[in-house]
């Protein structure tokens, strides 16, 4: 087996190369730009633009795998939402293109996709529950997943997933538990709102649902998030709790406030019985993960 993973700089990527490594397991990296994960070695790694296919296509001229675990995407959703070309172009076009790769060559593929896929009228979803994406962020990974799904093709699966917090190198972006980590532990307050509810995922659980699903060959969509549905107002309370700090620094607010470019779904997260079932996924609660956070 090998896998090729998109995406690697990111924070799942570089769990997921992390594992790789630990499980011996043969591996090839790509990303746009430098390699910025020191435990990549260079010689797995190769700078390619998604969006530029003939780049893409040029690598697997030469490049063999046997799974692709693809996890580069545009995920700042208010972005996407003011740059709907950007968007569709990488986490749509660029997704349908490796999956058309990947059929070509019979290989396993996997892709990285979220619970905004959902209206969030109803919570707790499994994988059976009917996508209406509010968002374009949502929408074009609901175009991404259509791709896989209407193929005819079955050597594939689709891992869905929520918030996902950790630590990681030259990352492009902070996640909320780092910066409520950061802020209380200075006592600064913090506004959160109490409208809208997701079940955090640590990127260690998900890298590890994620290889269950390369190593076992699973197919079909899996949803893989943290076991707690909760308010982003009630994940800062538990994070104050955890720090021994005021409880009073977390301030109550409303998503209406926030005056975002994107419509967000009110409630998220999933039934998580088909990824334990068929994965053996268990995820770790916030307070079991917030320690390893803390110390990295």
């Amino acid at each position: 087996m090998k896998l090729l993973i998109t995406g690697s700089n990111g924070l799942l990527g570089q769990e997921i190369v992390a594992d790789c490594i630990a499980q011996q397991i043969d591996f090839h990296a790509i990303s746009s730009g430098e390699n910025r994960n020191p435990t990549c070695p260079n010689t797995h790694y190769t700078s390619i633009d998604i969006t530029d296919f003939i780049a893409v296509k040029s690598f697997f001229d030469i490049s063999s795998c046997s799974h692709i675990m693809h996890t580069a995407a545009m995920t700042n959703v208010d972005a996407c939402e003011l740059n709907p070309e950007e968007c569709y172009k990488v986490n749509h076009l660029a997704s349908r293109h490796l999956f058309e790769i990947a059929k070509e060559k019979n290989l396993h593929f996997t892709l990285l996709s979220t619970d905004f896929v959902f209206d969030g009228e109803q919570g707790n979803y499994s994988e059976t529950d009917t996508p209406n994406p509010l968002s374009i962020y949502g929408n074009s990974k609901w175009l991404a997943e259509q791709a896989l799904i209407n193929s005819g093709y079955t050597h594939w699966a689709i891992a869905r997933t929520i918030i996902v917090y950790g630590t990681g190198y030259k990352l492009n972006k902070s996640n909320i538990f780092s910066w409520l980590l950061n802020e209380l532990s200075q006592g600064k307050e913090v506004r959160l709102i109490t409208n809208h509810f997701r079940a955090p995922t640590w990127a260690e659980d998900l890298a590890t649902g994620c290889m269950a699903i390369v190593k076992k060959n699973a197919t079909g969509i899996f949803h893989l998030s943290g076991p707690e549905t909760l308010s982003i107002f009630e994940i800062g309370i538990r994070v104050a709790k955890f720090l021994g700090v005021s409880e009073q620094l977390i301030i109550a607010s409303d998503s209406n406030t926030l005056n975002q470019a994107a419509p967000r779904p009110p409630r998220t997260g999933f039934n998580l019985t088909k990824a334990m079932t068929e994965l053996g996924y268990q995820p770790h609660t916030i307070e079991e993960t917030l320690g390893f956070l803390q110390n990295k």
